[in-house]
């Protein structure tokens, strides 16, 4: 049962550092000071959701229909190349504060939205977490639920670790211009990670 949960929790883990976007979302977040317990949370119950389901046996009708999976890439390259182009804005502008705390706040309905939009629209998200993991749990019977709860514990650690951990730059971050390199490397993120959903990969 140990070895499942701890399997669960190493291949969580190396699936979550991988989803790019919602990553930076998050960081971006923690470096703000801005509902970041909200963040962390809804992140971690939305993966613990995923591998619920994927445990539960959705793995095997996602990976049987075969036009959900480019409606979802077109969908997540639509909503990842915007939002690379907002980033780029800000880049380019300087229009984000340099104090966090002196930043013009996002409703917390707005970062949910944007989040849930970050999170659901990626179809990496769905293979990764629903197909890939529900895929390995099963492997583990009959202690599926402890490989589920590992991962789901990294989950956790992880999204917590950075949004509360992203406060740790805040030094850096008080520098001039870091804030536009910081929305320039999300802006290339999100577009390469666009790019690669419109090509199929």
């Amino acid at each position: 049962m140990w070895t499942s949960a701890a399997s669960g929790m190493g291949l969580g883990l190396g699936l979550i550092v991988a989803i790019g976007a919602q990553n930076a979302f998050v960081l971006r977040q923690g470096l703000r000071r801005e509902h970041v317990f909200a963040v962390a949370a809804f992140c971690a119950l939305a993966d613990a959701l995923l591998i619920a389901l994927g445990l539960a046996g959705l793995s095997g009708p996602i990976a049987a229909v075969p036009a959900l999976g480019p409606g979802l890439r077109w969908a997540g390259a639509a909503f990842l190349a915007g939002y690379g182009a907002l980033a780029l804005r800000r880049a380019l502008s300087g229009a984000e504060a340099l104090d966090p705390g002196q930043a013009p706040r996002q409703s917390l309905r707005a970062v949910i939205a944007t989040l849930a939009a970050i999170t659901f629209l990626n179809p990496h998200v769905w293979l990764d977490t629903v197909v890939l993991l529900g895929s390995v749990g099963a492997s583990h019977a009959p202690h599926q639920l402890a490989f589920g709860l590992g991962a789901a514990t990294g989950s956790v650690l992880f999204f917590f670790g950075l949004a509360y951990g992203a406060r740790l730059l805040a030094p850096l971050f008080a520098r001039p211009g870091a804030w536009r390199v910081l929305d320039g490397l999300i802006a290339a993120v999100m577009w390469v990670l666009a790019l690669g959903l419109a090509l199929g990969g």
